[in-house]
């Protein structure tokens, strides 16, 4: 079996957020760096090259494959601010509803910049989802 590229790194937080060229996207980093970090009373850690994780979970699916992932998590890609919700979005719809301006993939968030959104919203949806996957 391939190993697994995101997992937790060595590599610091705060280098990788200081390393961020745009000084908007990076001040939205540092946002949401404390949220999460409020939100899940977890510290952050870099998991592969991108994703800032909080917290970590066990998974395993149906075929077999297992292993480790954050809780929840960000990272600044160059389209848009992702945002991690672990267990998708289906129980969200009234949050997401007062969110604010943004998208949603499967398990990912993406808003342009923090200001487009509701903190105390995302904050809320971030809190909620980590409680979830707790709960499994």
């Amino acid at each position: 079996m391939a190993e697994l590229k995101t997992k937790p790194t060595k590599v610091s937080v705060n280098a990788f957020i200081k390393a961020i060229p745009q000084p908007e996207r990076r001040q939205d980093c540092l946002t949401l760096l404390r949220m999460m970090k409020a939100a899940t009373r977890a510290e952050p850690a870099m998991w592969g090259p991108s994703i800032v994780g909080f917290g970590k979970y066990h998974y395993k699916y149906a075929s077999g494959h297992e292993g480790d992932m954050c809780l929840t998590g960000f990272s600044p890609r160059v389209q848009a601010l992702t945002v991690y919700i672990t267990p998708g979005f289906d129980r969200y719809e009234a949050l997401l509803g007062k969110l604010g301006k943004h998208k949603t993939g499967k398990a990912c968030l993406y808003i342009k910049r923090v200001a487009d959104v509701d903190l105390a919203v995302l904050k809320q949806l971030v809190t909620a989802s980590v409680r979830h996957v707790k709960s499994r």
